[in-house]
Parts: C-alpha cells; sequence; structure tokens
C-alpha cells in the first residue's frame, strides 16, 4: 500500500477548528437537546433500555475513547444465543433515526470532551483500525468526526475500500471551504438520503493505492 505524503494531513490550524468545533456545538446544543428529549422516549418504547449505546473507538492518534450515541437495534437473539440480523433488530423508528443521523446527537458530548470533532472520518474500532496498518495510522492523523466526506459521498452503499480512500482522500485534501461544503452536504443526506457520487470516488482512488 502506498499513500503519498502531504504534511497538510498534521493541520497547523488544530486549535483554531478545535475552537469552532466548541463555538458550534455550543451554539447547537439548545436546539439538539430538543430534538433528543423527542427522540428518547421514541428510542424507549421502540428499542428499550439502555436509551444509549457505547463503544470503544479509535480516535486521533489511535488513542481509544468511548463513543455514545443513541441505540436504534434492539437486543434480539436466535435459539442459540446468536443476534439476529441488524433488519430483523431495527424496528422502522430506529431506522428513521438512523437514516437522518439523529442518532449520531450525543456525540457532541465526544466533541466538547475533545474525543471528536464535527468533521472528519467516522470513528473505527481499534482493532479494525489496527488491521488497516499504515492506512489506519495515515487516518488517525485527524480526529474522527460527527460526519465526513465519505458519509456525504455515498456512506453505507459503498463498500469498506471505497470509504477508506474517501477517508484519505480527505485528509490530505482538508480546508476550512470542504467543511463547510460537507456540513452542507449532511443536510441535503439527511433529507435525502445517500447517494454514491462517482467523482469523488475515481479522485480518491487515484490518490490512494491501497493495493500497491
Amino acid at each position: 500500500m502506498t499513500i503519498a505524503p502531504n504534511d497538510r494531513g498534521r493541520f497547523s490550524a488544530a486549535p483554531l477548528r478545535r475552537a469552532v468545533d466548541i463555538g458550534v456545538v455550543l451554539l447547537a446544543l439548545p436546539f439538539a437537546a430538543v430534538a433528543m428529549a423527542a427522540i428518547a422516549p421514541l428510542i424507549l418504547i421502540a428499542v428499550g433500555r439502555p436509551l444509549l449505546f457505547r463503544q470503544p473507538r479509535s480516535g486521533r492518534g489511535g488513542v481509544v475513547f468511548t463513543l455514545v450515541k443513541f441505540r436504534t437495534m434492539r437486543d434480539e437473539r436466535d435459539a442459540d444465543g446468536r443476534p439476529l440480523p441488524d433488519a430483523e433488530r431495527t424496528p422502522r423508528i430506529g431506522a428513521l433515526i438512523r437514516r437522518t443521523r439523529l442518532d449520531e446527537l450525543p456525540e457532541l458530548w465526544n466533541i466538547l470532551r475533545g474525543e471528536m470533532s464535527l468533521i472528519g472520518p467516522r470513528p473505527l474500532l481499534p482493532e479494525t483500525i489496527a488491521a488497516l496498518g499504515e492506512a489506519g495510522r495515515h487516518r488517525g492523523l485527524v480526529a474522527p468526526g460527527l460526519t465526513g466526506w465519505a458519509q456525504t459521498s455515498g456512506n453505507a452503499i459503498l463498500t469498506n475500500a471505497d470509504k477508506l480512500a474517501l477517508d484519505l482522500w480527505y485528509i490530505d485534501h482538508r480546508t476550512a471551504w470542504l467543511d463547510l461544503v460537507i456540513l452542507a452536504r449532511t443536510v441535503a443526506v439527511m433529507i435525502v438520503g445517500d447517494r454514491i457520487h462517482p467523482e469523488r470516488l475515481r479522485r480518491a482512488r487515484l490518490s490512494v493505492d491501497l493495493d500497491g
């Protein structure tokens, strides 16, 4: 595997980005609190307790933190104790909350704690990052995000390899303008759903050789 070196991935503007993250979250918090107050009882009725899903994820530099989000799937198992397929465990309201990304709202707490950013690659499991080798290290040059380039370029309908290519392309081309574009496109995705963007994939695949 080869990844084109690019010092922009280290971002000397990190303190400014952190200040922007905090400012935006504090401004959004009253609206987010109202939304979460409305979502919580729906999840309790449709999914049950606990209300929140917590899981270790890999952050910037490989530092592990606990991600927190709303649960959208029931803990239902077959006769052998194995979890049922996701589709069978996800009630309609859970699927809607996930599609609109509202299940991610509790991650604002992770942003305030400095474990995540508004924009960046989505946080993955530590073992997933470890298995990626050099690509995983490169991906950890920035803080994971609430939303990102891969999430606004197809997300759930992309392959894992394409998500990784898009994440690495973002890290090597990250700018304040690109972050604003991602924020705007996140709103569009929340409304109309995921859609693959072939040109973005082409650029990402050309700039990142994951097979070499």
